[in-house]
């Protein structure tokens, strides 16, 4: 490009370079950089003379540097973080401990949607015009609020929810009762339930209450920070789309009475989903994160990070 001729590669490496550090490694007091605060630094470091916004931008774009957007991010810290997201990605194409599922085997993914607000707007909604689009009243008066729990049948794609007052051991187990209650799951060999580290479902204390109540119910908790390996976690992001936006009921049970009138519309269409996240795929993820940990972190917590990481590919 033109504006290379101008610029030796050293300096425009060194110019990336300085984009891809945090301003705080610097001394800089800035949350993230810009353009202009880049081009600051780099005339105050005399890494060039001067140099133009536009030419910058140009440099950065060639090797999608965007050092002003930023992810909000959760780091894996459960030493094995791969063997128990392993179990559950094994479920979704049907393989249990190295051996394939029966056709008498299921595989649900429940989870809770907590604090579903009935939002009462202060003036109705008006429906969309030629040009112009639904218009939805800003203030608006708090009709209480519901929690949603529901299940998820991975491979016959079908839809079980409730709606409480609250979240906790009693409601879950009525959501297992829900499902476990009714054929083919009462007269199943097993039936696996994926849930994640929520109080309602902890640990082993679920595990026994589950076992007591249905033997043939097997848990398969995820490691923390995993939900987004959960199935049911596409469903909610579907009831938050087509059923909760924009929030407009005129009471609480309205938001209960969409939210089980829309289970009863999806099952009518409703298909496995097209998940193609697999256990290989994983593993490649986490290297990658396990790599910025030991770029990143400062050598007091690299060796933490390291013992737990070795545990992991041990």
């Amino acid at each position: 490009m033109a504006g290379h001729s101008f610029f030796p590669s050293e300096e425009i490496a060194q110019i990336k370079a300085l984009a891809c550090q945090l301003p705080a490694e610097r001394g800089i007091p800035l949350s993230r950089f810009s353009i202009t605060e880049i081009v600051r630094e780099v005339i105050s470091e005399a890494i060039v003379p001067s140099v133009s916004d536009s030419s910058v931008w140009r440099w950065l774009h060639e090797d999608a540097i965007r050092p002003w957007f930023h992810r909000s991010w959760i780091y894996p810290r459960d030493p094995k973080f791969i063997e128990k997201a392993g179990n559950v990605l094994d479920l979704y194409v049907k393989q249990w401990e190295g051996q394939s599922l029966g056709e008498n085997d299921y595989v649900i993914s429940a989870d809770e949607k907590t604090s579903i607000q009935a939002r009462i707007r202060k003036h109705l909604t008006s429906p969309p015009s030629l040009g112009e689009p639904m218009r939805v009243e800003h203030e608006y008066i708090r009709g209480g609020a519901w929690a949603y729990l529901a299940a998820w049948d991975v491979h016959r794609a079908r839809i079980f929810g409730r709606c409480e007052a609250k979240t906790g051991i009693k409601p879950f187990n009525q959501l297992v009762k829900q499902v476990m209650s009714q054929p083919p799951y009462k007269t199943a060999n097993r039936v696996f339930w994926i849930i994640d580290n929520g109080s309602s479902h902890r640990g082993k204390p679920f595990v026994a209450r589950l076992q007591e109540k249905w033997p043939n119910a097997i848990a398969v908790h995820l490691p923390t920070h995993a939900s987004w390996l959960n199935q049911i976690e596409i469903y909610f992001s579907i009831i938050q789309r087509k059923v909760l936006t924009p929030n407009d009921f005129p009471n609480l049970q309205a938001v209960e009475k969409r939210l089980l009138d829309f289970q009863t519309r999806y099952q009518e269409i409703a298909r496995s989903f097209n998940w193609k996240f697999t256990r290989k795929d994983l593993k490649e993820r986490i290297k990658l994160v396990s790599d910025h940990i030991i770029d990143q972190y400062q050598p007091v917590m690299l060796q933490s990070a390291t013992e737990s990481l070795a545990n992991v590919y041990a």
